[in-house]
């Protein structure tokens, strides 16, 4: 049999390359693999930190953070601190989160002096919890702080990036090399009528240039021609007209303007991410003309407890990042909020020293335009996305509708009213469905197009 030389050392390379790759693609990082085994110590101590962060979310983030003091305080390792500092079993938490008041009663020494520290301030009780789901809280405020995974997206992201700048700089590679090639076929064609023109003067061939005296220039066609010069004139005063009637048109309509805010708010995470209604910030689109601009005390409704942007766990879009919408970049606004506001996070208080926020206004009808809010939304029942558009999916707000006469009016003839279970419209319902013979009228048929009803 024949040797075959460095077989030995081909089997180690091959092999010591295996073992490379299986470290690096494995799923499971060193410091995910850490993680599972506290997460598992924690499980088997009796709580379930996933159910923990859960049930941590529902009942106590209100008031608490992991590792920052809010109305109450900070939780991050509450169990092991209170062992260690105070020497008080799990037992006492048990107590002190079912009933805090009855221990505060009880004469219990540290109960009364967290209920001192925290302005007297009582916790809320939570007789319903088990002392299974506090173990599961317990498990979750004890659990490191998971890496984010907004980490690793934004290493794919930056390595997306990469790959999209690399593919640029190969484009512009191939675009800089057809120029040259079209650069040199140029050159070329110059050469080759040169050595032509030559060869044909060695041959005695004389190349006859035309006579551009004998040719009339267009201009002077053109002009000694009585009909085009009338009918190029009667064109461009028609198109003059044409622009300049639809340019005057545009005056006062700001159809898709959309200003820069002092404090960046955005429809697309609270009404779209959230899910919250317009309604419970314009509150007074119900019942008045306006739909009003919300005071910054309904945005402190919530944060007072939310104090940083977490973010999709996933981490910012390609596009939020190159338009700077990152979780740095809206913790920067909450903080332009409680500066506004004068809200002090570490001491949990107002403290008095408000700024005014000069919002920018986007809808704006013309003084000699009357329009009321609650008719439309409270009467008519009309969707606030019917005017302003998909604000729920508006990072930066801006005006959708062109808001013009001709644009109301159409929307008067063409929509239904809602008049069943609506007693406003029952009576006059009655009596014009048998005027105009229809099931359904429309905004118009009930006066919708009448002058004084806008313009008064």
């Amino acid at each position: 049999m024949k040797k075959v030389p460095y077989r030995n050392q081909f089997s180690k390379i091959l092999g010591l390359a295996l073992i490379v790759f299986l470290l690096f693609a494995s799923p499971l990082t060193a410091q995910d693999a850490v993680v599972d085994v506290i997460a598992t110590e924690a499980a088997a101590g009796g709580g379930d930190a996933a159910k923990g962060k859960a049930l941590f979310n529902q009942n106590c983030a209100a008031c608490h953070a992991l590792n920052r003091k809010m109305t109450g305080p900070a939780l991050a390792n509450v169990e092991s601190r209170l062992n260690e500092d105070e020497g008080l079993e799990k037992e006492w938490l048990y107590r002190w989160i079912k009933n805090s008041p009855g221990l505060i009663k009880s004469g219990d020494a540290y109960a009364n002096k967290v209920y001192a520290e925290y302005n007297q301030a009582a916790m809320t009780a939570f007789p319903t919890l088990s002392d299974g789901d506090i173990d599961d809280i317990l498990a979750y405020t004890a659990a490191p702080a998971p890496v984010a995974p907004a980490a690793a997206a934004g290493e794919v992201k930056s390595g997306s990036s990469e790959t999209s700048n690399s593919a640029g700089v190969s484009n512009e590679i191939i675009l800089g090399a057809l120029v040259l090639v079209f650069g040199l076929l140029v050159i070329m064609l110059l050469l080759v009528n040169k050595t032509l023109q030559r060869i044909a003067q060695a041959n005695g061939i004389v190349v006859e240039k035309e006579n551009a005296e004998k040719r009339t220039p267009i201009w002077k066609a053109f002009a000694q021609n009585q009909f085009l010069v009338l009918v190029t004139s009667i064109f461009l005063l028609l198109g003059s007209a044409y622009f300049a009637y639809g340019w005057m048109m545009q005056v006062g309509i700001d159809q898709g303007y959309a200003p820069i805010q002092p404090i960046h708010y955005s429809h697309k995470i609270h009404a779209g991410d959230n899910k919250i209604e317009c309604k419970y910030c314009h509150s007074s689109a119900r019942v008045s003309k306006h739909s009003g601009i919300p005071s910054l005390n309904v945005c402190m409704n919530c944060h007072k407890s939310i104090y940083e942007y977490v973010g999709n766990p996933e981490g910012p879009t390609k596009e939020d990042i190159e338009n700077g919408y990152t979780n740095e970049f809206y913790t920067g606004e909450i903080k332009k909020l409680y500066k506004a506001v004068g809200w002090d996070e570490e001491g949990q208080k107002y403290t008095g020293e408000s700024q005014p926020v000069e919002w920018v206004r986007i809808h704006n009808l013309p003084d000699f335009a009357y329009f009321n809010h609650s008719q439309h939304v409270s009467v008519a029942g009309v969707e606030c996305q019917t005017c302003h558009g998909p604000v729920e999916e508006m990072e930066i707000m801006y005006q959708y509708s062109p808001l013009t006469m001709g644009w109301c009016i159409d929307c008067h003839r063409e929509t239904n009213v809602k008049v069943e279970g609506n007693e406003y419209y029952e009576k006059i319902h009655a009596e014009l469905s048998k005027k105009y013979g229809v099931d359904n009228l429309t905004a118009a048929q009930l006066g919708g197009l009448e002058c004084g009803k806008c313009h008064y």
